[in-house]
């Protein structure tokens, strides 16, 4: 049995009724697939998210002259889903949804934290930054994280990497169920500076440091993953991995910075390329993921813990999305369709690939899943444990999805895509054209009103629910 956490941990105050130790028993759940043991721990869990990754950005899927031997490895020790969504074609919104398990528009985080005057370049004093929407901005302080749920559990939570859901001192993540924190509190920043836009944006745990200044980022957040497995190893613990690679660079022209290591191991493509930074920013977080596996094994933890992998949205800088249309901040499938893989020996099957109806709605459920942890009490969760979907024991009971982004709208129900903008409108079926080529409107005007009507019916019960901020009017 798992001992009580500390009394000095931040629990959050819907989570004190249903606060509980965890004893996992697999040997009886596990039998059929040969994995008896007698009771255990509760898994370790590594939740990894890249930035700006597009759908086709993974070696495996041999589209691309990308390197990325130690996802592939991922993939085939594993299960990979070729079907899965983002709930948002941006960062903040999106990574919001993989924490809370809720739609964007319930949780309040439904557009980007993000300062406007960055779009011209302009370098924030000290004094600008305290009352900008990037420094005042966060996901609702009522809101429960994954971390809350997990920290209550008796699990040690970390959070390295990419933040992103505000950076005073109430929305970081040692008030949002997180006993460690290294990473930056907002996007796109100079990978070696740590700046953004004259603001250094690294933090260890709720202040910030520049103790690391001119260390490429990715290097950091290795480091200090590695840190906190070595640090936890002898206890259940999550660690959201969230690396801000392959996303551009604040204030640098060239779009992605990477290593000129890695940029080396593309020696067919022009150094100066944009693209060629792309993929080398993309190798040089796989090789970080490859020693976080590395030690997985060292600590002889492999077997018990469950690794996931997704991109926060699709890919942007990426030299396209082919098959897919479009790219981030697009209501198409490029913008929206994500990478995803999952690993958990005997517990998973390995080298599966999936096609079933997925979203990142899905983490947080089956997160508390795997870790026998309680459900938040009375809030509603938007998705559900995918775990036996990607074991192959149950269909994905997902049928349909919604996105909004201001004036852009979509919806997806079975395998028909409904898009909507001011302009126009149009309909896709994406069983038959995942690029999204041939709009089937006129031909099929009563697929198109239904799936608009279930848009507006979406909305209307994401209206109706209990108000969060930081955007709505309430």
């Amino acid at each position: 049995m798992l001992s009580q956490p500390p009394n000095n941990l931040a629990i959050h105050p819907a989570l004190l009724k249903s606060r509980r130790l965890v004893t996992v028993l697999f040997a009886l759940a596990c039998l059929g697939l040969g994995y008896a043991r007698a009771a255990v721990r509760a898994p370790n869990i590594v939740l990894i998210v890249s930035d700006d990754q597009g759908y086709p950005d993974l070696g495996i899927i041999g589209t691309k002259p990308i390197l990325t031997p130690h996802l592939d490895r991922l993939a085939r020790e594993g299960v990979r889903a070729t079907n899965f969504y983002a709930t948002w074609p941006a960062c903040t919104p999106s990574r919001g949804s993989i924490l809370t398990g809720r739609y964007p528009q319930r949780n309040g985080l439904y557009d980007n934290v993000r300062n406007d005057l960055v779009s011209y370049k302009h370098r924030y004093t000290a004094e600008e930054y305290a009352l900008s929407p990037e420094m005042t901005l966060g996901l609702d302080p009522k809101e429960i994280t994954i971390g809350n749920v997990l920290q209550s559990a008796g699990y040690r939570t970390g959070v390295v990497g990419k933040w992103d859901m505000g950076q005073a001192k109430r929305f970081l993540p040692l008030q949002r169920g997180f006993d460690f924190f290294y990473g930056h509190g907002n996007n796109g920043i100079d990978y070696y500076t740590h700046e953004r836009y004259g603001i250094h944006s690294m933090f260890r745990g709720n202040v910030r440091t520049q103790a690391d200044v001119g260390t490429y980022a990715t290097e950091l957040f290795k480091r200090e993953a590695l840190r906190f497995v070595d640090d936890n190893r002898r206890q259940p613990f999550f660690l959201y991995l969230a690396f801000n690679a392959p996303h551009f660079a604040s204030n640098f022209e060239g779009g992605v910075q990477a290593p000129e290591a890695f940029v080396r191991r593309y020696p067919d493509m022009d150094p100066k390329e944009r693209l060629t930074s792309y993929y080398a920013a993309v190798t040089c977080m796989d090789e970080a993921i490859g020693e976080l596996l590395a030690r997985l094994d060292q600590h002889g933890l492999a077997q018990d813990t469950l690794v996931l992998f997704l991109s926060d949205n699709g890919g942007s800088g990426n030299g396209g999305n082919h098959p897919l249309r479009g790219a981030k901040m697009t209501m198409w499938e490029g913008g929206l369709r994500v990478p995803f893989l999952a690993r958990w020996p005997n517990r998973l099957p390995a080298g599966v690939v999936t096609n079933e109806f997925l979203t990142a709605l899905e983490i947080f459920p089956s997160l508390v899943a795997a870790a026998g942890a309680t459900p938040p009490e009375n809030v509603v969760l938007d998705g559900f444990d995918l775990l036996p979907v990607l074991g192959g024991r149950k269909k994905s009971p997902r049928t349909e999805m919604f996105w909004e982004r201001r004036g852009e709208r979509a919806a997806r129900v079975d395998n028909w895509k409904w898009i909507s903008s001011p302009k126009d409108s149009s309909l896709f079926d994406l069983a038959k054209d995942i690029g999204e080529t041939s709009d089937l409107t006129s031909s099929h005007p009563e697929i198109a009103a239904r799936l608009a009507d279930r848009f507006a019916a979406w909305k209307k019960l994401m209206d109706a629910t209990e108000p969060r901020g930081p955007f709505r009017d309430y």
